[in-house]
């Protein structure tokens, strides 16, 4: 009897090292996941509207409000493209902007702002700060 509870007893402190092992491995690769650069691409045509321009300069400023240090020091990253020009197809493409977007990538992550840059820059831009940090903070790992 003492043999089979000390064989269990064995059996239990294997087990519990295997799961310990899975959880750290998983806290890893979400350290990674967060360390991952973000850029932030405003994709617009050379003639443009006041609500094209808010949704750039809005953005930008929101993004050096909301995240100072990680803009400082290039975690996170503003582009304006302009699509007529001939030296932004391969970047449009890479990303797949076909037109005016407003885009927030990380890694393999793509998420597109677009309809909320343009509904919110000019009238409610709170709304669209909102919006930027709610998408920017997963990726940072922050909550």
């Amino acid at each position: 009897m003492k043999r089979i509870m000390m064989m269990g007893f064995a059996m239990l402190m294997i087990l519990g090292s295997f799961v310990c092992n899975a959880q750290n491995n998983k806290k890893t690769a979400a350290t990674k996941t967060a360390a991952q650069k973000i850029e932030v691409y405003y994709f617009h045509f050379t003639r443009r509207c006041p609500t094209c321009m808010a949704v750039e300069s809005e953005s930008k400023k929101d993004l050096t409000i909301l995240y100072p240090e990680q803009f400082k020091k290039g975690m996170i990253t503003f582009k304006s493209i302009n699509l007529d020009e001939k030296s932004s197809e391969s970047i449009a493409e890479k990303c797949q902007a076909s037109g005016q977007s407003l885009l927030v990538i990380s890694g393999k992550k793509r998420t597109d702002l677009t309809s909320e840059g343009f509904m919110y820059a000019r009238n409610t831009p709170d709304k669209l700060k909102q919006k930027i940090k709610s998408t920017i903070d997963p990726l940072l790992g922050s909550k």
